[in-house]
């Protein structure tokens, strides 16, 4: 039953497997995927679904200080509960590279829903630094 819930599709990225066809996922992996395709793909991107995506990129051109890390952690919450039925989001955190300003790291703390299987990801976010004179 859970496998069922969980279901399988299109790799992403979009790829090949050894026979040529398109290549599947499923499971864990499917729902990574998908995790990541929603932070990687900014609202009006997808002209057939507007409303896609994630407004984190809206902050490409923020400071990368805490207020930015919140409201880059509450945009990630309310895509991934939007669009990924499958999991609960159990925390967001984001830090800020200490050797890279301009690197955020976007760690998701959620629980894959049927199996109550623990899981976690890290997706790395960048900002435009600002330029020093």
């Amino acid at each position: 039953m859970p496998q069922q819930f969980i279901g399988s599709g299109w790799s992403y990225p979009l790829r090949t497997d050894v026979t040529g066809s398109i290549a599947l996922s499923s499971g864990d992996r499917d729902i990574v995927e998908a995790i990541r395709l929603i932070l990687g793909t900014s609202p009006g991107e997808r002209p057939m679904r507007p409303e896609f995506g994630c407004r984190i990129h809206d902050r490409v051109f923020d400071t990368a200080d805490a207020a930015t890390a919140g409201e880059i952690g509450a945009d990630v919450k309310d895509s991934l509960r939007r669009w990924e039925p499958r999991i609960t989001v159990r925390s967001v955190d984001v830090t800020i590279d200490e050797y890279d300003r301009a690197k955020l790291y976007v760690d998701v703390a959620y629980e894959i829903r049927g199996t109550n299987d623990k899981k976690n990801l890290v997706f790395p976010f960048y900002v435009i630094p600002e330029h020093e004179e």
